[in-house]
């Protein structure tokens, strides 16, 4: 099987004809255009946004139905050849294969309007690591080119350019890896109150078939004698966001978790740890020896991060971005959030900062 990609935009292209959006203005001014995403196969089969019921002689082609409901979701194609290929309807399209469908060769995807269904293709085992795997339907809603290739690299993810062609037999064409990351990799993701840095965190692990995510924080560790009236709301619109299939673990344990889990993991986050660990340790009742005993659970944890042979993201509040505590208690979890947010980060294979929803690379000292 082999696949011309005439174009990989979006509906209308990317730029947008007529499109003042910052990202439509970005992509004119870097001068690489996309057209609307389109491929021909093997020369007789041809896929677009809006074709009709595409056929060719020798190759099976499946209607699929969407996993938003109510549309047709994408195409599965078998060719005569044996290969496979999965391609979307169209922007926001998330094709579902039937139960007991084999695994495909060529997935493309419009990673753009739901990034978690590769996640669980790969988890449903459509997607295996050699099955080459490339973003279609690319248009502004991403920021920038800049920040799409950034993206694919989190998914493994290929972005193929205009007229270039691939096969299942990857016989000298253009090769698009989809091979999750193999061995340890963490990141510290820092941000301040509603910056956006645990969708960001999301997003990053949304190409992984297997996440733990760890709900790194316990009931009544709030220092604040008065809780938050919409922390359950906030909990509850964390847990919706983030894909179904995964794993979650509720417990101030990151340091086993990070010892013993398989997959991914996405520990949500620091700062709900550290309030629990404090108030275990007696900080907040000032208890004799409290300093001792949370030195060396904090030592765990920076130990565990060190030494994991996950992929593991880790979101953290940044503690120079708030007010300045009016208390005491307010005061030592602060300091104490500043000091373990160095640690992390200075065992961290990436760290990024997310203000305002735009993501600032942390450079490594």
């Amino acid at each position: 099987m082999r696949i011309l990609i005439e174009g990989t935009g979006g509906v209308r292209g990317w730029p947008e004809p007529g499109c003042r959006c910052a990202s439509c203005l970005r992509k004119a001014r870097d001068e690489s255009a996309r057209k609307r995403s389109t491929i021909v196969v093997d020369g007789v089969l041809r896929l677009t946004v809006g074709a009709e019921e595409p056929t060719a002689a020798g190759y099976l082609v499946r209607r699929l139905p969407d996993a938003q409901g109510g549309g047709l979701g994408g195409w599965d194609v078998t060719a005569p050849d044996g290969g496979r290929l999965l391609y979307p309807a169209g922007p926001g399209a998330v094709p579902v294969p039937p139960p007991g469908a084999e695994p495909y060769d060529l997935a493309f995807l419009d990673l753009l309007g739901e990034p978690a269904q590769l996640g669980l293709l790969r988890a449903r085992g459509l997607v295996p690591g050699n099955t080459i795997t490339a973003v279609a339907f690319a248009d502004h809603r991403v920021p920038s080119e800049a920040e799409l290739r950034q993206r694919c690299r989190f998914w493994n993810a290929g972005l193929p350019g205009e007229g270039e062609a691939v096969t299942n037999a990857r016989s000298g064409e253009k090769a698009l890896s989809a091979t999750t990351r193999e061995g340890p990799w963490r990141v510290l993701v820092l941000g301040g109150a509603r910056s956006g840095k645990s969708a960001r965190a999301e997003l990053r692990l949304a190409g992984e078939p297997d996440v733990t995510y760890v709900a790194a924080g316990a009931r009544g560790s709030n220092p604040d004698p008065d809780p938050d009236p919409d922390w359950g709301a906030r909990v509850a619109a964390h847990r919706a966001r983030r894909p179904a299939w995964w794993r979650t673990a509720e417990t101030t344990d990151v340091a086993g978790v990070l010892a013993s889990a398989n997959g991914a993991v996405l520990v949500d986050g620091i700062g709900t740890w550290l309030a629990a660990a404090l108030g275990e340790c007696g900080a907040w009742d000032e208890a004799d020896g409290w300093a001792e005993r949370f030195a060396g659970r904090a030592g765990e944890l920076i130990a565990a991060w060190r030494q994991t042979g996950m992929h593991v993201v880790a979101v953290s509040d940044e503690a120079g971005l708030g007010v300045v505590p009016a208390t005491p208690a307010g005061r030592r979890f602060r300091d104490e959030l500043g000091r373990l947010n160095q640690q992390l980060a200075a065992e961290s294979d990436e760290a990024e900062l997310v203000v305002a929803g735009r993501i600032l690379p942390l450079a490594p000292t």
